[in-house]
Formats: C-alpha cells, sequence, structure tokens
C-alpha cells in the first residue's frame, strides 16, 4: 500500500508516518516544506519510499505522476491561531486542501485530512452541526469553509473522506511548534528550567487555571487515523477527542509529579503544588482576550455511531507518557 502524509515532518503527520511503520507500511510518500530544517528530525527512523517538497508535490499528484496511491493523510497547514494573514490561511487551508480533494476523487484516493476543534469558538455546543460552528479567527474559518465542501460532495464521493477536528492535541515531535506546541510540551519546559508552572488566572467566568479544554494524546489521534484507514466505508467530519474537558489544573499537576517522577520525588496534590510555588497563575494576554477558548469537550457521538471504539487516554496518563518521552529525548 502506497500512501501520502502530508505535512509529514510535523508533529501530528510525523507521529502518523510512525503509526503507519508500526501498522507495516512503509511505502510513504513524505511531503512538507523543511525550510525549518531541523524538522527533519521527526521523520527519524521513518521508513519512507520518497519526499516531495510541498511546492512539487500537489502539481505531480494531480498529474497522476506519483503512481498508484491508496491514501492521502493530509495533516499540512498554516496551524497558528494568532496569524491574521487571511489569504494566507485560506491559499494554505482551503484552497490547496480543495485542489487535493478534487484530485483525490478524480484518481479514486481516498482522503483522511486534519480539519480543527477552532471551527467552535464561542460555542459550548461542540457536535458536527452548522448551529454550533463559531470560528472566533481566520484560521477556524479557513477549516470551516474546507469541511463545508467536503459536506456538500460527501453524497457524490467515489471515494473515502474523513475530516477530524483534532481538539487540544499534545505529545512527542512538537518541539517546532514554538508557542502553538501544546501546553503540557511548555509546562515541562518551565518546570525543567525554573521549577514552576505558569496558567492564566481568572477569566471567561472560570477561576485560575479552571479553563478547561479537551486534551487528546497524539498516539490516541494516529490510532483514529488508522481505524480509518482500516474501514474504507467510513466517511464525513468527526470530531477527535477524549470526549471530556480537563481543567489546565489538572495538566500542570501531571507534569509536575511526572517531572518529579523522574527524578524520584513524591507525588504532590494540586494545593501542595501552588503553596510550594510550583504552580502559578498570570494574567491572560490582551491579545487572546475575546479570542480564547475557555472549554471544549468533543462530542463523540458521530465517531462512535461510525463504529470506531478507541480508548482514549486521560490527562494524567497522557502526559505522564510524554514526560517519559521527552526525558529521553533531550535533544529531539
Amino acid at each position: 500500500m502506497r500512501v501520502v502524509v502530508t505535512g509529514a515532518a510535523g508533529m501530528i503527520g510525523s507521529n502518523i508516518a510512525h503509526g503507519l511503520n508500526a501498522a507495516g507500511v512503509d511505502d510513504i510518500i513524505a511531503v512538507d516544506d523543511l525550510r525549518d530544517g531541523q524538522k527533519f528530525r521527526n521523520l527519524l527512523g521513518v521508513a519512507i519510499s520518497d519526499y516531495f517538497d510541498q511546492d512539487e508535490f500537489y502539481g505531480r499528484f494531480s498529474r497522476r505522476e506519483l503512481g498508484k496511491i491508496a491514501a492521502v493523510f493530509h495533516q499540512g497547514a498554516c496551524s497558528d491561531t494568532m496569524e491574521h494573514d487571511g489569504r494566507l490561511m485560506l491559499r494554505n487551508n482551503y484552497r490547496c486542501s480543495k485542489d487535493l480533494l478534487e484530485a483525490c476523487q478524480a484518481h479514486g484516493v481516498r482522503l483522511m485530512y486534519a480539519s480543527s476543534a477552532a471551527i467552535y469558538g464561542s460555542s459550548m455546543t461542540f457536535r458536527e452541526q452548522p448551529r454550533f460552528e463559531r470560528p472566533l479567527n481566520v484560521y477556524g474559518y479557513s477549516k470551516l469553509l474546507f469541511d463545508d465542501a467536503v459536506r456538500r460532495m460527501l453524497a457524490d464521493a467515489s471515494s473515502q473522506v474523513v475530516g477530524l477536528r483534532y481538539f487540544n492535541v499534545y505529545g512527542p515531535r512538537e518541539q517546532h511548534k514554538g508557542r502553538m506546541a501544546s501546553v503540557a510540551f511548555h509546562h515541562f519546559n518551565q518546570y525543567r528550567d525554573t521549577g514552576k508552572v505558569r496558567l492564566f488566572g481568572d477569566y471567561g467566568g472560570y477561576g485560575p487555571g479552571q479553563q478547561s479544554r479537551d486534551f487528546v494524546f497524539v498516539n490516541d489521534v494516529v490510532a483514529v487515523n488508522l481505524w480509518f484507514l482500516a474501514h474504507p466505508q467510513c466517511s464525513g467530519v468527526f470530531n477527535l477527542g477524549t470526549g471530556r474537558a480537563q481543567a489546565f489544573n489538572e495538566v500542570a499537576h501531571a507534569t509536575v509529579n511526572a517531572c518529579r517522577a523522574q527524578r524520584g520525588e513524591p507525588a504532590l496534590t494540586l494545593e501542595q503544588q501552588i503553596k510550594q510555588g510550583m504552580v502559578e497563575y498570570i494574567p491572560i494576554p490582551e491579545a487572546l482576550v475575546g479570542k480564547y477558548q475557555c472549554h471544549t469537550e468533543a462530542d463523540l457521538s458521530a465517531l462512535r455511531a461510525a463504529g470506531c471504539d478507541h480508548e482514549f487516554a486521560d490527562v494524567a496518563t497522557g502526559v505522564r507518557r510524554y514526560v517519559e518521552w521527552l526525558s529521553g529525548n533531550a535533544s529531539a
């Protein structure tokens, strides 16, 4: 089986490539933009059959120059939620994806692509229905625009199309993302460097650190992508989260205790961590006021109805596994 992974050197793309290898798939065409050359580290140890820069790949794919391809895992996107250049967002996240979708349909290639929970924005219901889709930024809008294009063509689709609305993904191989890396990644580095982690204080009607998200471990994201690869009859737009919201305090608590465990130190309660100055609260940045989701929680009804019964790790489990990986891959 030959497959394509776009955004292959990114966090989710590289983990999907590793997961494909583990599942016995090594005929992988990797696609990315490696102007940030250090991202190559995410592909170390991955067996691939070819690599294309994104500027070359899309044209060659549409002209059918890459041989018989079974599926494309389209993870490439501009994912900076603070990017305000709407032309850039729509070119990368909508038009490029739309052209890829049309080429996949023309050539009978299955498409699994990355959507986003940013589509829900200010909504408090996270179900894959238009009345709940209220993006707060142009990134979320670019993802919604493509999801809408997919929903319009699904009834006439000639091959599988799956959109996965990722919630707050954390885990290995995100070090290149800078400020867009997960809170777990930042907490690990903050605690290692300063002995404390920082969270937002009171905001949006939530107490310090009580804002909550649906935090999903990247290994679970890979597992669901591979489930759809194994079920070509399933198409649609689906949430991909754990189905439960957990407070940022829980991420901080789990990270500190996982770091302490690596040093052979005993676990502490959150209250003890706060009292000892290991967890502190800061005001939310002005740039995020009015644009920040204080709560997300994936409704998994559609995913479960499709037959996917994957069990997701909770924050305590996922963060512990992530800290163990970070501790063993300090230079990754």
